[in-house]
């Protein structure tokens, strides 16, 4: 997967789309679905969203299950749909939301 390609477009405004492998967002992204993400700012990012992010150097499209305010910039907590977490990320290792997914 062309992810530092992915990250490129969407700093540049563009959407991608891409189709990630893996269960641990069933249902809402089987395995090879192809998902659209577009740019999203800081500000427009809640829970409950899915994202196109790097958590401790791994790239995930996984949920956002909790925001942190802190002084300096909001903190988000990303997981999967199966209960686990990653871990926590500031906004710089959020690439942009999913917008649509196709089966």
């Amino acid at each position: 997967m062309n992810w530092e390609g992915h990250k490129e477009k969407l700093a540049n405004g563009e959407s991608v789309q891409f189709r990630p492998r893996g269960n641990s967002m069933s249902p809402i992204i089987g395995s090879g679905d192809q998902v659209t993400v577009e740019p999203v700012t800081e500000a427009d990012l809640k829970k409950g969203d899915v994202v196109f992010c790097c958590v401790k150097g791994k790239y995930y499209v996984h949920l956002v299950q909790a925001i942190q305010e802190k002084m300096g910039g909001r903190r988000f907590q990303i997981g999967n749909n199966k209960n686990h977490t990653n871990g926590t990320i500031g906004f710089n290792s959020v690439f942009g939301k999913v917008t649509k997914v196709e089966s």
